[in-house]
């Protein structure tokens, strides 16, 4: 049996017409897709309200002046945001990416599964009822909050005979996400002072953190991504049924629960940090998906690098599309993602798992 499967297993790794065939040109893509991510970082420390000659940019990060006004908007505003982009972009990114191959779903994301929610519901409870208002407090409310959804959703799609099938956990990450929405918005409006200063995080923001705090929360993210991306051949051989990936031998009880850890890690911790970013975790993967193929070690790879560029992107247009003011990250991220949500749900033929 072992000897009829793996050539389909490889065969699947290989993609399919109109994608990119050779790991040559997967590695060459990969390297575009790098520079990209390059280019967003330096848009994301030169753009903003304020217009910073380049000469001003480098003198700033290379001889900071405390007293320049321009070198504190640079060092103190746009590289911590800039920072908290590269490490948050890859987390969303590749928990959506985990829970489309975990799922077999390929719309699904932490937001249509609940996970957000679940992490957005934990902290509103540790700040409304326990006044926990520190991230470095509250990311253990995250965390526990997304492990649990996580879980749960899994749970009640298993429910009523046979294994967790994508419609069940997308039922059941819906109607989680729903009630834990409204229990969420009547403690935020319960509380009112208490979230004021916390607005913005609600609507998934990446300005305003302290990278002292970040480097906190960066080993969470760290293990999450080892996780997950150590996870990526046992999923290939998973999107072929149970029974083929344990003939292959696959332990799929460690998978699952590898799976499960790396998602909770990535998005409690990206929630806490940045607040409910929406549909990165949806569009990258997807679409990543439809260049490379089905083989989940290079759509990791490839989000795990188009997603910041993605964030980063979407925070410089939120920065200067308005006259006056800052349309925060989340908003723009949405409004992008939203039609391209439709559009994936149009097709006749989503991509695979």
């Amino acid at each position: 049996m072992t000897t009829d499967v793996k050539p389909d297993v490889e065969e699947r790794s290989q993609g399919s017409g109109g994608r990119a065939n050779s790991n040559g040109a997967r590695t060459v893509g990969l390297v575009v897709a790098g520079a990209i991510l390059l280019v967003t970082v330096v848009a994301s420390i030169a753009v903003g309200a304020a217009d910073i000659a380049p000469s001003t940019i480098v003198d700033a990060l290379t001889a900071y002046d405390s007293t320049n006004d321009s070198h504190v908007t640079i060092m103190e505003l746009r590289v911590p945001r800039t920072v908290v982009g590269l490490i948050v972009g890859p987390a969303i990114g590749l928990c959506g990416a985990l829970i489309q191959a975990f799922t077999r779903n390929p719309l699904a994301d932490p937001g249509i599964l609940g996970v957000n929610a679940g992490a957005m519901f934990a902290v509103a409870v540790a700040v409304g009822l326990f006044g926990v208002t520190a991230p470095l407090g509250y990311v253990w409310f995250a965390l526990i909050g997304a492990g649990a959804v996580t879980g749960g959703v899994y749970l009640l799609g298993s429910l009523g005979g046979g294994r967790a099938t994508p419609v069940k956990l997308l039922l059941a990450g819906v109607a989680i996400s729903a009630v834990l929405g409204g229990l969420t918005t009547a403690l935020t409006l319960k509380y009112r002072e208490a979230f004021d200063e916390m607005r913005y995080w609600q609507v998934g923001a990446i300005g305003g953190r302290d990278l002292s705090l970040v480097a906190q929360f960066t080993p969470f993210i760290v293990v999450g991504l080892l996780i997950g991306l150590a996870s990526a051949r046992g999923l290939n051989s998973l999107a072929l049924g149970d029974d083929v990936a344990a003939a292959l031998g696959v332990r799929l009880g460690l998978l699952r629960a590898a799976v499960v850890v790396a998602i909770t890690l990535l998005a409690g911790t990206a929630t806490a940090i940045a607040g409910p970013i929406a549909f990165v975790g949806l569009m990258i993967p997807h679409v990543v998906r439809w260049f490379v193929g089905p083989d989940q070690r290079w759509i990791f790879a490839y989000t795990v690098v188009v997603s910041p560029a993605l964030l980063l992107l979407s925070d410089v247009i939120g920065r200067i599309v308005l006259p006056s003011g800052e349309l925060r990250v989340g908003l723009v991220t949405a409004v992008i993602g939203a039609p391209v949500l439709i559009v994936l749900a149009r097709r006749k033929s989503v991509s695979g798992l």
